[in-house]
Formats: structure tokens, C-alpha cells, sequence
């Protein structure tokens, strides 16, 4: 499947069989007893590797709210976790749980069911979003360990294979 930076996806199963991390978001195929896809995944492109960094959202904001306040009160800031708008509802970015990717583990995109449109989010948001990111990315390449899976082995593998 063609990748769009900017776009929400699916994950393929394959993904986490040839990259085994328990610190990834693993699939979840049911949702309140009916089949979904989940986690969701924001994706934005690392223009030196050309591979994708997928950054999964969570509809739980109140428990991420409170790790997000826990952050701040010890560090000043956080820049692992955010917060915004996805069709309408507050969404928890969980940039703490962030993974490269390549086109090849694309499950599907992000559809609205109501437009048929691929799901955006608002600009400034995004460029805040992308922002922290490259930031946690570039500590975590530093050696700071700033994302809970593995994700240089992975990116290594991904660029080699």
C-alpha cells in the first residue's frame, strides 16, 4: 500500500511477527466485543532514511493525561506523549511507543466511513506532533532513552533488509 506522511493506518500482524517487541502496541482485533482495527497509527516520513515512524493514538486520554502531568511535574515538559483532535474526539499520541515502518506492513489507511476521505489532522497540531517527535527521535538516537520498544534495532533491520 502507497504511504502518505500525515495519514492514520492500520498495522499488518506481520509486523509484529518479524519484529518481536513486547514494548510495541500489538494488534488488537476486537474492540467492546466487535471486530475493529487497533491500535491506529499516525505516520510521518524520516527524510534521511525514508522509512515511516508510526505514532499510535489512544482514546484512553485520562489515563495518559495523568502519566502526561506526572512528566511535567518531575521534568518541566513532556514531549512523549500529546494530545489532540481526531475526527472530533481527544486522542492521547503516544510518541513513547512510536515504531519505523516500511510500506510493506501496511494493514490500510484510516478512513472517515461519513466522507470516504482519508482521516487529517489539524495543521499546527501536526507540526507540533511531527516536532516532538524528531526531538524524542533524535534523544532516542543519542542514546536517551526516551521510546519503550527497541526502535533503532528495528530501523536497522528495516533499512538492511
Amino acid at each position: 500500500m502507497l504511504m502518505n506522511a500525515g495519514h492514520f493506518y492500520y498495522i499488518d500482524d506481520q509486523y509484529f511477527i518479524d519484529f518481536p517487541d513486547d514494548k510495541l502496541m500489538q494488534n488488537k482485533e476486537q474492540a467492546n466485543g466487535q471486530l475493529h482495527d487497533r491500535p491506529c497509527f499516525y505516520a510521518f516520513k524520516d527524510n534521511d532514511t525514508g522509512l515511516y515512524w508510526m505514532i499510535p493514538l489512544s482514546s484512553q486520554v485520562e489515563k495518559y493525561r495523568r502519566y502526561y502531568n506526572l512528566k511535567i511535574a518531575r521534568y518541566g515538559k513532556c514531549d512523549t506523549i500529546t494530545f489532540g483532535k481526531v475526527l472530533g474526539y481527544e486522542k492521547a499520541f503516544l510518541i513513547q511507543n512510536m515504531c519505523p515502518i516500511t510500506e510493506r506492513y501496511i494493514k490500510n489507511e484510516y478512513i472517515d466511513i461519513r466522507t470516504s476521505i482519508p482521516v487529517r489532522i489539524d495543521g499546527r497540531f501536526e507540526a507540533e506532533l511531527i516536532h516532538k517527535a524528531k526531538r524524542v527521535l533524535l534523544l532516542q538516537r543519542k542514546g536517551i532513552n526516551l521510546i519503550f520498544p527497541d526502535v533503532l534495532k528495528i530501523e536497522k533491520a528495516l533499512l538492511s533488509s
